[in-house]
Order: structure tokens, then sequence, then C-alpha cells
């Protein structure tokens, strides 16, 4: 069944207004028609199978018959900082760790990002990612649509990485599996847990001093050395199974 995320606004009186790109989706590339069946998301964990009532020019005005509260999002807020990578990394990051679970995606300019942005750029790049973060949200059932941040300094980061509960450094330097999977099997209690990945180029010394300064957990994920792309996106799969089968024990 097809699924579209809307505003909260957007649901009154039992009927749901769907417009806009959403809309357009519907009808020119589904062809969806007046009695077909959607599920609408309101990015609040509640999910509403509907019937499409009318179709006019600007606008497709859906029938509410059931209301559900989802449980398809993991119990902990994992947060993605990530090193800005170069050409289309990022939109391959994001799509895929917003099928693994992550909740919110912060790129960070690091030192050794070959890749800089300035204000204007930066904007237009965010609005890509966020389209491709609500794709992948509706393509893996997620109930929320993961938030992709303006990217910040690492000094900023740094502030954030403060409010977590745990903090995973994934790090080629780091010594042996086994404390990483002492970690990883600690998680129970962390509600919010951050993970930052370095750019192509690796932390730059300074940064991952800085870290170890922290009570973040600098981790390996094996012997081999892995892409930007593809750290962060080992270590949330890990994540995932973990906090799942935390969640199916209680």
């Amino acid at each position: 069944m097809y699924r579209f995320f809307v505003e909260p606004s957007q649901i009154k009186d039992n009927h749901i207004l769907v417009e806009g790109s959403d809309m357009n989706h519907m009808i020119h590339v589904l062809r969806m028609r007046v009695g077909d069946v959607v599920t609408i998301s309101d990015g609040q964990q509640k999910d509403y199978s509907c019937i499409i009532k009318t179709i006019v020019e600007n606008e497709i005005l859906l029938d509410i018959k059931t209301v559900v509260s989802t449980t398809n999002e993991l119990l902990s807020k994992i947060s993605l900082y990530q090193g800005i990578p170069k050409k289309d990394k990022m939109e391959w990051i994001i799509q895929k760790t917003v099928e693994l679970g992550v909740s919110e995606i912060i790129p960070i300019k690091m030192k050794r990002c070959v890749v800089k942005l300035d204000d204007k750029t930066a904007r237009k790049k965010v609005d890509r990612w966020e389209a491709i973060s609500e794709a992948a949200a509706k393509q893996s059932k997620r109930s929320i649509i993961p938030t992709i941040q303006l990217p910040v300094t690492f000094k900023a980061m740094m502030a954030q990485l403060e409010e977590m509960d745990l903090v995973l450094v994934p790090y080629e330097n780091a010594e042996g599996m086994a404390y990483t999977r002492t970690v990883l099997g600690q998680l129970k209690g962390a509600k919010n847990i951050g993970i930052v990945i370095g750019p192509e180029g690796g932390f730059d010394q300074e940064e991952i001093n800085h870290l170890m300064a922290t009570e973040a957990k600098i981790i390996s994920l094996g012997r081999r050395i892995l892409r930007t792309e593809t750290a962060g996106m080992t270590l949330l799969a890990n994540l995932m199974i973990q906090i799942e089968e935390d969640n199916d024990g209680n």
C-alpha cells in the first residue's frame, strides 16, 4: 500500500487533505483514483488508513477509515554526525541510514572535508537531502521523517554531543573488537545516541584528540578500513539489531 506523510494540521474532522507534490505524485505518477486506499502518517507515530473521497484541481480529500499507533521506530533516538563527503555520497548515506532507523543526520564541517559549502549552497543541498530522507522514510515504512540539519562546525557538534547519553566514534586506530562488543552490549537506557563519522580523509588528529578527551566511546569496526559512506551504516545496522533485541527481551 502506498504511504505518504502529512502535517497534523492537514488532519481534521475524520478527513485528510493532500496538496502539492504528494497530490501530483498520487495522481500523475501512481494514477490513483477515487476509491483507492492509501496509508497516511502524521509523522508522530500514527498511521491512517484512508480512501480517496474526492479529487479536484489542487487537492485530494481522504476519508479516514482506521487509525493505529505505530511501533516501528527504534526506542533510542540515533543522531548521525557525518563528516561531509564528496559528490553524491551524502545522498547514499541518507537513504540507507534512514532505512536503518536513524532519527536525524547532521553534516559536519571537518578539517579533512574536501567539500566546502557556503550558506546558499548548503541550503540547496539540505533541501535535496530532505527529499531523499522523506522518500526513504516512505519506502521503509517509517513513522517519522528523519530530519537533515544544516551543516555545523566541529566545535558546534562537540557542544551537541554533551547532550547525548552515549557517543560512539568508529576510528581506524581503535583497539580490537572486544571493547566494541562490550559497548554495544550496554545500550539499555541510552535514549539519545550520537554516532560521529569522519570524512574521506578520516579525523584530523586534533579532532580525534578532542573526542578522546570526552566520554565518547572510541570503537573499532574491525580490521578493515571502511569508507565514510560505509562506516556509519555498519555501526547503525549493529545498533539497530541490538536495540531491537533488547526491546524484544523486555
